[in-house]
């Protein structure tokens, strides 16, 4: 059975009219209890005395009309549970503004150097640095030391021309005797200056226009007093 929010209580004989819950009836219906036990009330007088309803379907209504009441409540409080929960993590994450954040995101290129951190990939001799523009393609391999040494990308390819500016990715390729032994994301630094939330969670802006997901930072620093 439906369960019945308005009954428009009239004598026997003729029709009642029944609607079912909608949104707009959320705030209505936990305030209009009393109410409803004033039509329940009309409408057990107004029954046929030759027919009369059965009283678990009154009782099986006044159920429904709770379990409904409920329910309304139950997610109102899931709602300010989960805006009070975005809003502290937000608030917690504030402080990451103005700090560096570390991260295998795209980098955003401009034409100027883009200092690399390679890591190292042990037991390999020899190692590339291996780019990726942004839709994942690889527009360049170069042969670097497997030491972990800071070098930089400075965007030119092997005719000299400069790369469009855009965002590209970073990876490092480790070899043993000339059969690929290990590869990894090459990490980087970006600084923090603005902490955003979205339906898909909380995003960092970082200095160079980039903005990536907060869950795919895996460490954040002050700035060093030489940066």
């Amino acid at each position: 059975m439906d369960p019945i929010v308005q009954t428009n209580a009239v004598p026997y004989g003729q029709p009642q009219v029944v609607r079912a819950p909608t949104e707009d009836d959320g705030t209505a219906i936990t305030s209009d209890f009393e109410t409803f036990l004033t039509m329940l009330t009309t409408q057990l007088e107004n029954q046929d005395p030759l027919n009369p309803q059965e009283s678990t379907e009154f009782a099986t209504q006044l159920a429904q009309f709770s379990s409904v009441e409920q329910a309304v409540q139950t997610n109102d409080l899931l709602t300010d549970l989960l805006g009070a929960t975005s809003a502290a993590g937000l608030a917690d994450m504030a402080a990451w503004v103005g700090m560096e954040a570390r991260t295998t995101a795209p980098r955003t290129f401009d034409g100027a150097p883009l200092e690399i951190e390679p890591p190292v990939i042990p037991f390999a001799n020899t190692a590339q640095l291996v780019v990726f523009d942004a839709a994942g393609a690889e527009v360049q391999r170069v042969n670097i030391d497997n030491d972990g040494k800071t070098l930089d990308w400075v965007g030119v390819n092997e005719a000299g021309e400069i790369f469009p500016n855009g965002t590209y990715s970073f990876e490092v390729q480790g070899f043993s005797e000339g059969t690929l032994i290990g590869s990894e994301p090459i990490p980087h630094y970006g600084l923090v200056v603005e902490v955003q939330l979205t339906d898909a969670g909380p995003n960092l802006k970082l200095a160079d226009g980039a903005t990536l997901p907060a869950s795919s930072v895996s460490a954040v620093r002050e700035v060093p007093a030489d940066g």
